[in-house]
């Protein structure tokens, strides 16, 4: 069984600020955009979660060890050193779309994404007691990415390839079993996971074969926090890579 805690960030009031009094400079925004980023995951990574960027504006966070307290000294923090305030909602359930579902029912009720009057809400259930085996990470990997496109193709052609199969696992791991798969640079993708078995996992890198050509590999793991399920997942990728297989469990 799990129970993934999971954290959805949100910019207050990003849009109309981006353009007030007049529109900003794209690339001072996404300078800021990836420095906030940098620092919700220093903060959160020193408490043992994981934050996916996804759109910038929205950012996802497994926080599973992370309590009220957490959030509002990470909300405090924001607030001290940017021009801009962040509204937390946080859900806990066994399938992580769910819980991500809940975590932003309770932004949303807070107010609209566009409005100057939420500022810093903070909403939603923790876990009371994180378990052993709470969350279940999957470290995706493209076998011999390197050969295949990096050093075969030009770089934006590269960037197609991966991005395909990224978009297919995305979409299949959510439709298929409610897990959240999030890319996170060169050819990696790492999705927070219910409990699944091995022939699950074989089920989505066929899927992403059969719909794209790109052939994946991944290693998965399972404990209290998502850095020590994550590291877990890394080291069983890495006995894919050793042993030939495209399926390792920690």
């Amino acid at each position: 069984m799990t129970a993934t805690q999971l954290t959805l960030i949100q910019i207050d009031n990003y849009g109309p600020w981006t353009v007030t009094p007049e529109p900003r400079r794209e690339m001072d925004l996404q300078t800021m955009q990836s420095r906030l980023f940098a620092d919700l995951a220093q903060f959160v990574g020193s408490r043992d979660g994981y934050v996916f960027f996804t759109r910038f504006d929205n950012m996802v966070a497994v926080t599973n060890g992370l309590d009220r307290t957490d959030h509002e000294l990470l909300q405090e923090s924001i607030g001290n050193r940017y021009p801009v305030t962040v509204s937390l909602g946080i859900g806990v359930d066994d399938d992580p779309a769910e819980a991500l579902e809940a975590a932003t029912e309770r932004v949303q009720a807070a107010g609209s994404a566009q409005s100057p009057e939420r500022t810093e809400a903070l909403a939603g259930e923790f876990v009371a007691e994180p378990a052993d085996a709470d969350v279940h990470i999957a470290h995706f990997d493209v076998n011999d990415a390197t050969t295949k496109y990096t050093d075969r193709l030009n770089e934006f052609d590269s960037f197609i390839r991966i991005e395909q199969a990224y978009a297919s696992l995305m979409r299949y791991m959510r439709e298929a079993h409610g897990a959240l798969s999030f890319f996170v640079g060169g050819d990696n993708v790492i999705a927070v996971c219910p409990d699944l078995d091995g022939d699950d996992y074989r089920a989505a890198i066929d899927h992403v074969a059969t719909e794209v050509g790109v052939d994946l590999k991944v290693g998965v793991g399972a404990a209290a926090t998502p850095q020590e399920a994550g590291i877990d997942a890394k080291h069983a990728l890495e006995d894919c890579r050793y042993e030939g297989t495209l399926v390792e469990f920690a």
